[in-house]
């Protein structure tokens, strides 16, 4: 039985109580007796949220800072979207101190250098409602989980180095990639062909915005950490 503590990494947009908490996350894997380490990222929720993207440069250390101190003490981790993303960088650079990661709505968009992230802050920034519907989705998120516009296209615009396939293959840990066959973060397998350690699941009909709430996902993550809540 696994009892290392689960840290939960959100996505752009969302925050620790909005992201994890509201669908039900948090009580799941406290109820399998597993601590949970919560985490907003640097914009969001409880964050500071600042409007320089340079302040976003080292958005992984809103992870770094509440891993255990010592590297001999490992932990599970679930991230969706950004937060898969941001972990997916950690585990290359330190894969010892990960138990299991599971990665939700990421694929082949963890090697992409598309100009997406401009479209999406100067969205922010504007203000209103775009007319690209995806785009509308992920300001309707921000702003339901009450964080900046602002500050997200602030993080948007961030500097960042590029992730290539050999990067990921220094991620030696147990990886599961959950993503919907409608996510356009997909398709999956340029990520999971470069992952050394790896499976997957695609859930069929289901787009990336409703991917961390879907029954299947939650399950499929639960099980792979080992983190499943005793029978009533």
């Amino acid at each position: 039985m696994r009892t290392q503590p689960v840290v939960l990494v959100h996505g752009l947009g969302s925050s620790f109580e909005h992201g994890w908490r509201a669908p039900g996350w948090v009580d799941l894997l406290t109820d399998a007796g597993r601590p949970v380490i919560p985490v907003d990222l640097l914009g969001h929720g409880t964050a500071d949220a600042p409007h320089d993207p340079a302040a976003y440069s080292r958005l992984e250390t809103s992870i770094e800072r509440v891993l255990p101190l010592y590297v001999t003490e490992t932990v599970d981790a679930i991230g969706f979207s950004l937060g898969a993303l941001l972990l997916l960088r950690i585990a290359a650079r330190t894969p010892e101190r990960f138990g299991r990661l599971v990665l939700i709505g990421v694929g082949s968009n963890a090697f992409r250098t598309d100009d997406a992230h401009g479209a999406l802050a100067e969205a922010f920034e504007r203000g209103g409602d775009p007319e690209d519907v995806q785009t509308r989705l992920f300001v309707h998120l921000a702003r339901s989980a009450g964080n900046d516009a602002l500050a997200m296209a602030a993080c948007m615009r961030r500097p960042t180095d590029d992730f290539t396939p050999a990067d990921a293959a220094l991620v030696t840990c147990p990886t599961l990639v959950i993503i919907g066959d409608q996510d356009f973060a997909g398709p999956p397998d340029p990520l999971v062909d470069a992952l050394p350690d790896v499976q997957l699941v695609v859930l069929k009909g289901i787009d990336h915005f409703r991917t961390p709430s879907e029954f299947d996902c939650i399950d499929a993550a639960l099980e792979f950490v080992e983190a499943v809540p005793p029978a009533l």
